[in-house]
């Protein structure tokens, strides 16, 4: 199995370049390939489409909920992910945050530990 930087998946979401990522894709679906998507890379796709294409949060959202439909990606606690989404279009904390917290949760962590006055009002958060 080979794993996706975030680069590769930017360059699919964003479609500058579709022949390269398109050709990627295409090549480990007739090969029966899987494609790993480490949870970092997640959290920095979050960051890249907000900071460098403004994308909205609800597409952002769609466009993560889209690549974990696709069988040739496998995701890095892919339960995780999910609850992501689900919490995501629940409830309107940052989304790099929500899944910091699911992240904790799938971890059995009691909470997650933060400076951030936003982040804390999330009931998974908890002010220091």
């Amino acid at each position: 199995m080979k794993a996706l930087d975030t680069n590769v998946l930017i360059r699919f979401l964003v479609q500058d370049d579709v022949n390269q990522a398109d050709k990627l894709f295409s090549k480990a679906e007739q090969n029966k390939e899987v494609l790993f998507v480490p949870l970092l890379v997640v959290l920095e796709v979050i960051w890249v489409l907000q900071s460098a294409y403004s994308v909205t949060r609800e597409d952002i959202i769609l466009a993560i909920n889209n690549l974990l439909q696709m069988q040739v990606l496998e995701f890095e606690s892919q339960s995780v992910v999910r609850n992501f989404i689900c919490c995501a279009n629940q409830y309107s904390y940052d989304l790099s945050d929500i899944l910091i917290a699911q992240s904790a949760v799938v971890a059995n962590c009691a909470t997650a530990l933060t400076f951030d006055k936003k982040a804390s009002r999330f009931e998974l958060f908890t002010m220091m």
